[in-house]
């Protein structure tokens, strides 16, 4: 499989980067060593959104689209809003709040 992703910094939240990779796990290591000039200066990060695709063709096509004006418009309307939901909807048990229900 081949990805194209969001990274953003934990020490600065909002500091985006995008990219692609084949090797996601090793990918995200080595962004949080400094290996990658254009991401040592904001380590450590964390993912904030993935896609997998089934050829680098695709994965580098997603990723200018992230990287273009409307992708990064696109991406902050839907795929980062709908992570961060998520991410408060998985944490308000241990704050002992409940879900909305439907």
């Amino acid at each position: 499989m081949f990805y194209a992703y969001i990274l953003e910094s934990i020490t600065k939240p909002g500091e985006l980067y995008r990219g692609h990779t084949e090797d996601l796990k090793r990918r995200i290591a080595d962004h949080n060593a400094g290996k990658c000039p254009h991401t040592a200066k904001f380590k450590p990060w964390k993912v904030k959104f993935y896609a997998a695709f089934e050829s680098p063709d695709l994965a580098l096509e997603f990723e200018s689209y992230l990287k273009s004006g409307s992708g990064h418009a696109s991406a902050k309307r839907h795929l980062l809003r709908r992570a961060n939901l998520e991410l408060m909807h998985n944490n308000m048990p241990a704050a002992g709040l409940r879900p909305p229900t439907a």
